[in-house]
């Protein structure tokens, strides 16, 4: 006879880096408050490289080590990519979630799908059926939607894709962006500087990068700003290397709150993260967004795009503070994706969403 299901259904939340675990936070909080789940949260990736680690605010369940530390590169992401589908592989045997939870398109969500996938737990995938370039998000992003069971997207528009790829209309909900939840709770910084510099690599050698860098460092050098240290994908050694041409000391990490409330009193966010099409539009911020790394993405209204020169971006810069900012919307929700997706998570009938998988096509 069957073993009876606890009533509790165990949630294991996987987050990668600071900029993954920002977005995670309402999602997680709300799964921690509801009465029908428990948070099981799970830290890999960067967080086990950088102080990141200290800012959750949820007691860590498993840690699970992927990166090496000063080891950057395609290959090393791919040995790092091994590394935690073994762990979090463990990690699951002994959590045993109902559950896992998996945002984006890093190697660390990638690494989680699969080891749950295969295992037989249920995946839930926040932000699937994107599209943006950047070093091999596309391909990680949309396999990691044939490997969940619960497709959580941020857009109709993304919400479409996922169907088109064969996954049925009922596993489907769009719940918007969890970068939007609590936004309004964050006053704007007194001491923001004008301009934010968040630029991360698209994958490519370090001396293409530092030149891209080096370009939107010179673009920005006439304002009062704040330069961002890049992610660990490849190309990050060059990027650094043209902070450090510049004399600029970079910011490695700043608490999420933090990250916000220079948002909102920014002039211009210009790089290439996803924050400056999503968060920045709801904070009323213009964003120049640079190259290709975020390309196919909704891009709101408050996007001005830029080349890799000086002189498209200085141009940008000016066309972005031009711009109307009560004008500035965006299609990413209102604000309760974390209450949406707890919601979900308690509710589905288990019997409806299949641990086996078969194309809707």
């Amino acid at each position: 006879m069957p073993r009876p299901r606890p009533t509790l259904r165990h949630v294991a939340v996987v987050t990668g880096t600071r900029a993954d675990y920002g977005l995670l936070y309402p999602v997680a909080r709300a799964i921690d408050q509801h009465p029908a789940l428990e948070l099981r949260l799970v830290a890999t990736g960067t967080h086990l490289l950088t102080r990141s680690l200290g800012d959750l605010a949820f007691p860590v369940a498993a840690k699970v080590t992927m990166q090496k530390r000063g080891r950057v590169g395609r290959t090393h992401d791919a040995k790092a990519l091994g590394r935690g589908v073994s762990g979090l592989t463990e990690a699951f045997a002994a959590l045993t979630p109902d559950f896992v939870l998996v945002l984006g398109d890093r190697i660390e969500a990638f690494a989680a799908a699969s080891a749950a996938s295969v295992m037989g737990v249920r995946v839930a995938h926040l932000h699937g059926g994107d599209r943006a370039e950047g070093v091999a998000d596309e391909a990680m992003r949309h396999a990691i939607t044939k490997l969940a069971h619960l497709h959580l997207p941020a857009t109709p528009r993304s919400a479409r894709r996922i169907v088109r790829m064969g996954e049925p209309h009922d596993t489907v909900h769009v719940v918007g962006s969890p970068a939007i939840d609590e936004l309004d709770s964050v006053a704007p910084a007194s001491d923001a500087p004008r301009v934010l510099v968040l630029q991360h690599p698209i994958g490519d050698d370090d001396g293409t990068e530092r030149k891209r860098m080096a370009a939107t460092l010179a673009a920005t050098a006439k304002h009062a700003r704040l330069v961002f240290a890049p992610n660990h994908d490849p190309g990050r050694n060059g990027i650094l290397a043209a902070i450090a041409d510049a004399d600029v000391d970079p910011v490695e990490h700043v608490p999420r709150r933090r990250f916000i409330s220079l948002l909102k009193a920014a002039d211009v966010i210009v790089g290439n993260s996803s924050a400056g099409l999503i968060e920045a539009a709801a904070c009323k911020t213009p964003c120049v967004n640079i190259g290709p790394r975020q390309n196919g993405r909704d891009q709101p209204n408050s996007v001005v795009n830029a080349t890799y020169s000086t002189r498209s971006i200085a141009a940008a810069i000016r066309g972005a503070e031009r711009l109307d900012r009560r004008r500035f919307r965006h299609p990413y929700g209102k604000g309760d994706t974390g209450r949406r997706v707890s919601e979900l998570l308690a509710e589905l009938d288990f019997d409806r969403l299949p641990v086996r998988k078969q194309n809707s096509y």
